[in-house]
C-alpha cells in the first residue's frame, strides 16, 4: 500500500557536480527509488523539493504530481523537459540550476500511491503541501497509511476551531501536525523574543531551536492505524516518522553524502549500491528527524506496544546511543 521515498543531501550541490558530475545526483536516485517501488502504487505519484537557503523573493518548495500508472515516467518528462532547453553553461551551472531550475535542491520526497479508501483525483495525491508565509510553518507531507478513527480525528480538529476541507485521513494528518507545527513555532517565538529584538535573528532561532520530535508526539497521540509519515518544513527540517505497532515499513540508509529513506530495504540496496546490512529498519514508534544543519536523531515517538525496554534518544551527525 502506497510507496515513499524522500532524500537529504548532506552536502552543497556543487559537492555532487564535483564528485559525481553532476548536480542531479539526488534527483537521479530519488527516481531509482520511486521506479523501483512503482508495484506498490499505479494510480498516481508526486514529487516534491525543498531549496535550502533561498533568497526570499525565490521560490523555494516546488511540487508536480501526476494521474496514472505512468505517473514516475511523465513527471520526470516534465522536470527533463524543462532542463533540456537551457545552453549547457547554465545547465553545469549549480548556482544557474538552483535558481533556475524548479527541481534543483538538496530534499526530495516521492510518493506512489495507491488507494484504500476509494477517492480519487490529483488533490489525493501526494506529496501534500501546506504553505504559509514564514518558511518555518510551511510543510509537505506524504505517507503510506490508513486510519481508523478518521471521524474522530475530525471532530477533534473541528473542537479547536479548524475548518478542515475534506475527511480524507491525509488531509486531517496534515492539518493535525501543522496546528502543532504552529504551536511549536509559537512557543519558540514567545522564549527567543525575551532574548533577541532582530526578527531576522529570531526566525533563524526558532528554526535551529524547533523540536520537530514535541509536534510529532502530540499529533500522533490522536492517530490510530498503520502509517508511515515523510515531512518536510520549508526551512529545511524535514522527518519520518514510522506507527508504534510497525504495520507499514520504512527503512533508511545514511553516510558522510546522503540520507535516504523508503518503503522496501531491496529498492534502497539496489538504488544506493549497498549491502543489506547497511540498510536499517526504522523501529516501531520511532522518528528519524534530520534538521537542516545535517544533524540526524533518532527518537521514540511512542514505545510498541509489542515491545519492552527502554526508551533511547540516537543522535550525532549519524548516531550514537545515548
Amino acid at each position: 500500500m502506497c510507496g515513499i521515498a524522500m532524500i537529504r543531501l548532506l552536502k552543497p550541490l556543487d559537492y555532487y557536480q564535483e564528485k559525481y558530475g553532476t548536480w542531479q545526483y539526488g534527483l537521479q536516485k530519488m527516481y531509482l527509488l520511486m521506479e523501483k517501488q512503482h508495484n506498490r502504487g499505479q494510480e498516481g505519484a508526486g514529487l516534491a523539493t525543498v531549496k535550502l537557503d533561498m533568497p526570499p523573493g525565490e521560490e523555494y518548495i516546488w511540487r508536480e504530481r501526476v494521474e496514472g500508472k505512468n505517473a514516475i515516467q511523465e513527471i520526470f518528462a516534465t522536470i527533463n523537459k524543462k532542463m533540456s532547453t537551457l545552453p549547457d553553461e547554465v545547465y553545469n551551472s549549480v548556482e544557474i540550476s538552483k535558481t533556475e531550475l524548479p527541481f534543483a535542491g538538496e530534499l526530495y520526497m516521492g510518493h506512489l500511491r495507491y488507494s484504500t479508501t476509494g477517492k480519487s483525483g490529483l488533490s489525493y495525491v501526494h506529496p501534500f503541501l501546506r504553505r504559509h508565509n514564514w518558511k518555518n510553518r510551511t510543510m509537505v507531507l506524504a505517507g503510506n497509511f490508513n486510519l481508523t478513527n478518521v471521524d474522530e480525528l475530525f471532530d477533534h480538529l473541528t473542537l479547536k476551531g479548524q475548518h478542515p476541507r475534506d475527511k480524507g485521513d491525509t488531509f486531517l494528518m496534515l492539518e493535525s501536525l501543522g496546528f502543532q507545527l504552529d504551536q511549536e513555532v509559537q512557543k519558540e517565538y514567545n522564549k527567543i523574543r525575551q532574548r533577541y529584538t532582530n526578527d531576522l535573528v529570531i526566525t533563524q532561532k526558532i528554526e535551529e531551536n524547533l523540536d520537530i520530535a514535541s509536534l510529532i508526539r502530540k499529533s500522533e497521540k490522536m492517530w490510530d492505524g498503520g502509517y508511515v509519515i515523510c515531512g518536510m518544513l520549508g526551512h529545511g527540517d524535514s522527518f519520518v516518522f514510522r506507527d508504534p505497532k510497525g504495520i507499514r515499513p520504512a527503512f533508511y540508509y545514511i553516510d558522510d553524502e546522503i540520507v535516504v529513506t523508503a518503503s522496501e530495504r531491496p529498492v534502497i540496496q539496489t538504488a544506493m549500491n549497498v549491502k543489506e546490512e547497511d540498510v536499517k529498519e526504522l523501529n516501531p514508534g520511532e522518528a528519524m528527524i534530520i534538521k537542516k544543519n545535517g544533524t540526524i536523531t533518532f527518537e521514540t515517538i511512542r514505545p510498541c506496544s509489542f515491545r519492552t525496554g527502554k526508551m533511547f534518544v540516537r543522535t550525532n551527525l549519524f548516531f550514537a546511543r545515548k
